[in-house]
C-alpha cells in the first residue's frame, strides 16, 4: 500500500520557475519526529511484501507500469509547470519509467533466485534476500525515473521504501508514487533525511543528487554501518578527436546533450575539447545546430526545447559563471535567447578561450552555459579531461570506433559514451554510476537490480554431512 505521511500544518508550495507568482501545488512536510512511525509502518508492510511470491510481485510492477503509462498526458504538464522541464522531455521521462519498470519484470526472475551447488566439496546455497525498508532520496530534475530505478528494483526484491522527493518537484513523483505497493512518501529538508538515513530499521540508503549532501548522507549512514548507493554529480568531457566526422544531425544532439533540462543534468555534456586545427570548424557547425534546435520558453509550449532553470539562484548562479568566464578572458557566444520576463530563464551560451582553472571549466557548473576548449594531442587532452575529483561520465567521438573506446578505457569515469552523449546513450543493460567524488554503486542494468539484494549463504561442507569423514578443529579449509 503507497502512503503519504505528513505533518498537519506544514506545507511545501511549488512554484512555477517560468511563472514564479503561480504556486503549481503544495505537499504536506513530514516532522523529523514523524519518521518513526513512517518506518515502522514501512517495516510492517516489508514484512507481508517479502512474502508475497516474486511472480506476485512483479505483476504489481507491471500493473504500475500500465498506470504510468495511462496518466502520461496528466503527470507530464505537471511536472512541466512544477520543474521547468520541456513538456515533450517530461512525456518521454515518464514513458522510459514504465518502459524501466517493465524491464525489472523482465530481469528480476533470474537475479532474485536461489543457486544451489551439490559437488564432491558439499552442498552450498546463495540466496538473494531483501534488506527490509529502504530509504530513496531524489532530486528534483528527472523525479519520475530517477525514483523509479530505485523503487522498481527495490520493491521486486521485496523490500519496501520510504521515498523522500525534491522540495523543488515533489508534486508528480509523489502521484507516480501512487502507483506503487510497499511505499510510503515523505517531504522535508534535511532534518528529515538525516532522520530518515539514521533511523535503525532502514537497512539501506539510494541517493541521487548534489556532492554535499551525498557526503553528508553517507557519513549518517556509515555510522549506523548501513550500505548506500550514491550517484552524484558530474563534471563530464566531451572529447572530440582528430577524425570525428560529424553530420548536422550529430551537432543538433550533442547540442542537446548539453542543453536539454537547461543543461541541469548530471551526466551532461559539460566540457567539450576540440583540436586546435578543427575548431574553428567545429565551432561553426555547432553554433549552426544551436541556433536550429534552441528555442528556450515556456515548457507547457510544444515547440520549445529548453524552459528556465529551476530556482532564481540557479539563475544568478549561472551570470556568476557567465561573469566569471569573461573575467578570465573568456569569450561568450549566445546561442539563443530567453524570453525575459518574470521567470527563471537563462540564455544558453558558449564559453571559448577559458583556461583550465576557470570556475566553468573546473567545476559543475550544472545549467545552461558550457565551455568549449581546444587541445594539441591525445596525452594532453586525456590528462585534463581527467583532472577533475568527478568521473561520473564521458564521451568519445571518432570516425574510428575502435580508437574511440581504446581512448574511452583511459578516460576516468563510470560511463563512457562513443559517438553520443547523454539520454541517447543510455541502455537498461548498461549499469550506470561513477567513480571517484561521483558516488559509487550502479543503477539500470542487472547490477542494478542486485543493488536492493543480499546474499545470504547456506553451506553443507562435504566432510560433515551424514557419511562424510570429518575433518581436525585445527584445519582450514584446503589443507
Amino acid at each position: 500500500m503507497t502512503e503519504t505521511a505528513a505533518g498537519e500544518h506544514d506545507w511545501i508550495e511549488r512554484e512555477n520557475p517560468a511563472r514564479p507568482r503561480e504556486i503549481v501545488g503544495r505537499v504536506p512536510v513530514t516532522a523529523p519526529e514523524r519518521i518513526d512511525d513512517v518506518v515502522h509502518a514501512a517495516h510492517r508492510w516489508f514484512r507481508d511484501w517479502s512474502e508475497v511470491p516474486l511472480a506476485l510481485r512483479l505483476r504489481r510492477l507491471s500493473e504500475a507500469a500500465v498506470r504510468l503509462d495511462a496518466g502520461r498526458a496528466e503527470l507530464a504538464a505537471l511536472l512541466a509547470r512544477e520543474s521547468g522541464k520541456p513538456i515533450a522531455d517530461c512525456r518521454g521521462e515518464i514513458a522510459f519509467a514504465a518502459t524501466y519498470l517493465r524491464w525489472v519484470c523482465e530481469h528480476a526472475p533470474a537475479v532474485c533466485a536461489a543457486r544451489e551447488l551439490a559437488d564432491e566439496q558439499g552442498r552450498l546455497v546463495l540466496a538473494p534476500k531483501p534488506y527490509g525498508v529502504v530509504a530513496a532520496v531524489t532530486p528534483w530534475n528527472a523525479p519520475i525515473i530517477l525514483s523509479m530505478i530505485k523503487l522498481g528494483p527495490a520493491l521486486a526484491a521485496g523490500n519496501t521504501v520510504v521515498l523522500k522527493p525534491s522540495p523543488l518537484a515533489p508534486l508528480a513523483v509523489t502521484r507516480a508514487a501512487q502507483s506503487l505497493p510497499g511505499v510510503a512518501v515523505v517531504h522535508g529538508g534535511p532534518d528529515l533525511v538525516r532522520a530518515l538515513v539514521a533511523h535503525p530499521l532502514v537497512r539501506k540508503v539510494a541517493f541521487t543528487g548534489g556532492e554535499q549532501a551525498g557526503g553528508s548522507i553517507a557519513a549518517t549512514a556509515g555510522r549506523a554501518i548501513k550500505p548506500v548507493t550514491l550517484e552524484l554529480g558530474g563534471n563530464d568531457p566531451a572529447v572530440f578527436l582528430d577524425d570525428f566526422a560529424l553530420a548536422p544531425a550529430d551537432y543538433e544532439r550533442l547540442v542537446l546533450a548539453s542543453f536539454a533540462t537547461a543543461g541541469q543534468v548530471c551526466m551532461a555534456a559539460k566540457r567539450l575539447y576540440v583540436p586546435q586545427g578543427r575548431a574553428a570548424e567545429f565551432t561553426e557547425a555547432y553554433l549552426a545546430a544551436a541556433r536550429r534546435v534552441l528555442l528556450v520558453g515556456d515548457p507547457s509550449d510544444e515547440a520549445v526545447t529548453m524552459g528556465p532553470v529551476v530556482t532564481r539562484a540557479a539563475a544568478e548562479r549561472m551570470t556568476a559563471l557567465v561573469d566569471d568566464a569573461r573575467r578570465r578572458g573568456g569569450r561568450i557566444v549566445e546561442l539563443a535567447n530567453s524570453p525575459g520576463g518574470e521567470g527563471y530563464f537563462v540564455d544558453p551560451v558558449l564559453a571559448t578561450h577559458l583556461p583550465d582553472d576557470a570556475e566553468l571549466v573546473c567545476r559543475e557548473q550544472f545549467g545552461p552555459v558550457v565551455p568549449l576548449l581546444t587541445y594539441r594531442d591525445e596525452a594532453e587532452v586525456l590528462a585534463r579531461a581527467n583532472a577533475s575529483e568527478l568521473g561520473l561520465g564521458a564521451s568519445v567521438w571518432s570516425a574510428d570506433e575502435d580508437r574511440a573506446v581504446a581512448f574511452a578505457a583511459r578516460l576516468e569515469a563510470g560511463f563512457t559514451f562513443v559517438n553520443t552523449h547523454n539520454r541517447t546513450g543510455m541502455s537498461l543493460r548498461a549499469p550506470f554510476g561513477g567513480i571517484k567524488r561521483s558516488g559509487f554503486g550502479r543503477e539500470y542494468a542487472e547490477e542494478g537490480l542486485r543493488e536492493y539484494l543480499q546474499t545470504t549463504v547456506v553451506h553443507a561442507p562435504a566432510a560433515f554431512r551424514p557419511g562424510g569423514s570429518g575433518m581436525p578443529v585445527r584445519a582450514y579449509p584446503g589443507q
